[in-house]
């Protein structure tokens, strides 16, 4: 169960309100990288969480509540940033070269306005769960397999590129009041991901982990084509670096390097049956 507070996580304050910043803000709600992402993702994690001990699954409620804080913070700048917006802010966004990029060109005011009137029409000019194009959030991005060791791993991406849309919203704010709001967000982003390294860490790190899952016996996979680079280029070149030779991260192999070549045959899959309504050309 859940408990509420009215007051906000961390303060949310809007001097000058940009409706096409407001437009940027929707990611990192409803985007891949949002937060309604990582939120879903932790307590999904938690909910399907199988262990002796209940710590990891706590944990993980713990974070997946602050998200909700996160949405919650990010959807009162959104409405914050609409609110009253004048005809001619609108117009100085539209202008503005950064924000056309990030609207993908065309006419930024068009832009601009629809983004209004969706968020008019459908919730009052408040935030969405949909990303800076107005496409809804569907949980598809929402990794939760099971594994401890394999989720935390996704969770240090989902972090990482959470942060990274947080540091472009910071480098794109002109209003001290989301700068500040994105700083703090920036710094959560950056204990999360420690924090789910950390939990790796505690789990043995990479020789302990991995490969995921580390409860499969290594002896019945190919051993041929465990830690050997497949190098793909048509004249036999491949970039070296340390996953071609020497130590597998793992301690469990040697990095080798194989050039690329069928170890198969030509896959012939036979006439078509009567019935898949093939031509009859294609029938035996």
């Amino acid at each position: 169960m859940y408990y509420h507070d009215r007051r906000l996580q961390y303060p949310v304050t809007v001097e000058k309100p940009d409706p096409a910043f407001a437009r940027m803000l929707q990611q990192a709600i409803g985007g891949v990288e949002g937060e309604i992402r990582v939120c879903m993702q932790y307590f999904f994690q938690a909910w399907g969480n199988r262990a002796p001990t209940p710590k990891y699954r706590d944990m993980l409620l713990h974070t997946a509540t602050e998200e909700i804080g996160h949405i919650e913070m990010l959807a009162t700048a959104v409405a914050l940033n609409l609110d009253k917006a004048p005809a001619s802010l609108q117009e100085e966004g539209a202008a503005d070269g950064i924000v056309g990029a990030v609207m993908g060109g065309g006419n930024g005011r068009q832009e601009i306005e629809g983004l209004i009137h969706k968020n008019l029409l459908s919730s009052g000019l408040a935030a969405m769960p949909v990303d800076s194009d107005g496409v809804p959030f569907n949980m598809s991005h929402i990794y939760a397999s099971g594994n401890v060791a394999a989720d935390m791993y996704c969770n240090v991406a989902a972090e990482s590129t959470g942060r990274v849309l947080a540091v472009r919203l910071f480098n794109a704010a002109h209003d001290e009041g989301m700068k500040k709001m994105l700083h703090y967000m920036i710094a959560r982003d950056t204990m999360h991901q420690q924090q789910w390294l950390a939990v790796i860490e505690e789990l043995g790190g990479a020789a302990g982990n991995l490969p995921i899952p580390n409860s499969f016996p290594q002896e019945q996979e190919d051993q041929e084509n465990n830690y050997n680079f497949y190098a793909t280029a048509a004249d036999g070149s491949y970039p070296e670096g340390r996953w071609t030779s020497g130590p597998s991260i793992d301690g469990r192999g040697e990095f080798t390097v194989f050039p690329n070549k069928p170890l198969g045959e030509e896959p012939i899959l036979g006439p078509a049956r009567p019935d898949s309504g093939a031509q009859d050309k294609q029938i035996g």
